[in-house]
């Protein structure tokens, strides 16, 4: 199984109200990151099976925008075990119902909130019972692919948002020369 953690796309500043910030959506920035992201993924030729997302308005709208982009067709699913206040047993639970229940989905695509989903992708890298996970960076925006077979799983794939905006800005710059006629 191929498992994709994906971190929220810009969402503007958080509110101090907690039920006001679950209602926080993306800003135009991260609207915009999500097609840019989609884009790179389609040139991958990187689809998906399954995408799961945390109940928070800013991560269903990513995941959402993702999942339309690179040509999923199946329903976004919700799961309380990707929102903030989720452990790490909730998201391995979540994993192991994902991989039982749906053994012919190969490419599954999750969106979450750091800190939790550093932390679920640390857990998943590293051997069962070790207590120091891999210091890892997730900005927002940030994809990490892991490949789950057995034993650790085996990260091929950690995707920074500069670099999808690095890579997106040059594909879409003009390749003929700029002439000035005076």
């Amino acid at each position: 199984m191929n498992l994709f953690l994906l971190r929220h796309a810009s969402a503007g500043t958080s509110r101090s109200n907690p039920l006001i910030d679950r209602k926080r959506p993306l800003d135009k920035d991260g609207k915009r990151y999500c097609l840019q992201l989609a884009k790179l993924l389609n040139a991958q030729k990187t689809s998906f099976d399954l995408v799961i997302s945390s109940p928070l308005k800013r991560s269903l709208q990513t995941a959402q925008f993702v999942a339309t982009e690179t040509g999923c067709e199946a329903q976004v699913i919700q799961s309380a075990a990707l929102a903030p206040s989720a452990t790490r047993s909730d998201f391995q639970k979540l994993v192991q119902k994902v991989a039982t229940e749906n053994p012919e989905k190969e490419n599954i695509l999750v969106v979450g909130h750091n800190p939790n989903l550093v932390e679920f992708l640390g857990a998943l890298l590293v051997p069962a019972g070790t207590a120091v996970l891999p210091r890892i960076r997730l900005r927002k925006g940030s994809i990490a692919h892991v490949s789950i077979n057995r034993g650790p799983a085996t990260l091929q794939n950690l995707i920074d948002p500069r670099l999808v905006r690095a890579a997106y800005a040059t594909s879409t710059k003009s390749s003929r020369r700029k002439i000035s006629k005076k």
